[in-house]
C-alpha cells in the first residue's frame, strides 16, 4: 500500500502549520520561491540537496525525508494475527479512502468501533455476521470521514460514543448529549478481556484521541489522523500544529517500540519505524 503523503504533502503541512510563506522557506533553504512552489505542487521529485535544505528549513528530519522520497521506504507488513483479530472497514468519501476498525474480544464477542470508516452499512454487516455485541464507538476525532454514518449505527446499537473535548462541533450529525462521552486522558474502556485506553492527542483537531488496546499480546494503537506512516494529518486549524507535534512526539512515539499503529488513512506502521522514518517524529 502506498504512503498517504508524498513529499509535496509533507512540506505543505509543515509550512502551513508553522505559518510560514513560500518565500520564507525559499530564503531559509537558499532556493527560489518557484522551486518551492513546484515541489509543493508535486510537479517533480526533489533532489537530495533540496530534501536536505527544505527539511532543515521546516525543522523536519532530513534523513527520514530522504528515506521516504528518494529511497522508497514503506512500513513492514503487519503480523498475520492483526488481520485475524482486527476487522478493517474501508470507506470512500469523494474518492478518498478512509479506514474504520472493529476491535473485538473473541471469547466474549464484545466489540467497539474505532471510527465509522464512513461506511456504516459495512460496519453493521460485519457486527451481525460475526455475532458481535457492540459496547461503544470510539471516535478519534469528529471529521465526517471518520464519524459519518453515526446515526445509522446508533439506530441499531444505542451505545456510548467517545469523543474528545472540543470536537463535538465537527460532527456531521450529533447524538443526544447523554450518548456522547468525553473521556479523560488514560481512561480505560473494557471490551471483554481487552482494555482500550484513551490517549488525549490534540493537534489534527482540538479533541483528537488515540486508542491504545491491550490484550492481544502485542499493543495496538489506533491513531486516526494524528499520525500517518511517514507523516501526520493536517493540523486543523493550523494554529494547533505545535500541539500536534507534541502529541506525536511525546505521546504516540513514547509508546513501546513494537506497538502497532493503525491510522485512518494509508498503511499501518509501528512506533519503531516512525521514530526512524517519520519526518515529524
Amino acid at each position: 500500500m502506498p504512503l498517504e503523503d508524498d513529499f509535496c504533502d509533507i512540506v505543505k503541512k509543515a509550512r502551513l502549520g508553522q505559518g510560514q510563506l513560500v518565500t520564507d522557506i525559499a530564503r531559509q533553504a537558499n532556493l527560489s520561491a518557484k522551486a518551492i512552489e513546484s515541489l509543493e505542487q508535486g510537479d517533480r521529485l526533489p533532489s537530495a540537496e533540496e530534501v536536505e535544505a527544505v527539511g532543515q528549513a521546516l525543522a523536519l528530519k532530513p534523513q527520514a525525508l530522504t528515506d521516504i522520497v528518494l529511497e522508497g521506504w514503506r512500513p513492514a507488513t503487519l503480523p498475520s494475527w492483526v488481520d485475524k483479530s482486527i476487522v478493517t472497514i474501508l470507506g470512500d468519501i469523494g474518492g478518498y479512502e478512509v479506514k474504520g476498525y472493529i476491535v473485538h474480544d473473541r471469547a466474549t464477542k464484545q466489540a467497539v468501533l474505532i471510527d465509522t470508516g464512513y461506511n456504516p452499512e459495512h460496519m453493521l454487516a460485519e457486527l451481525n455476521a460475526r455475532a458481535l455485541t457492540l459496547v461503544g464507538i470510539c471516535l478519534t476525532h469528529g471529521h465526517t470521514d471518520h464519524a459519518g454514518g453515526l446515526d445509522r449505527i446508533l439506530a441499531e446499537w444505542p451505545v456510548p460514543v467517545y469523543l474528545g473535548n472540543g470536537d463535538s462541533p465537527l460532527l456531521p450529525w450529533k447524538p443526544a448529549p447523554d450518548v456522547l462521552v468525553t473521556p479523560c486522558d488514560a481512561q480505560s474502556i473494557l471490551v471483554g478481556h481487552l482494555t482500550v485506553e484513551c490517549l488525549t492527542t490534540p493537534g489534527h483537531t482540538p479533541g483528537g484521541i488515540c486508542y491504545r488496546v491491550y490484550g492481544y499480546g502485542q499493543d495496538l494503537c489506533f491513531v486516526g489522523d494524528t499520525l500517518f506512516a511517514g507523516s501526520i494529518g493536517r493540523s486543523n486549524p493550523f494554529s494547533l500544529y505545535s500541539m500536534h507535534i507534541k502529541s506525536v512526539r511525546q505521546i504516540v512515539l513514547q509508546l513501546p517500540e513494537d506497538t502497532i499503529l493503525l491510522p485512518g488513512h494509508g498503511p499501518a506502521t509501528t512506533v519503531r519505524e516512525e521514530l526512524r522514518y517519520n519526518p515529524f517524529g
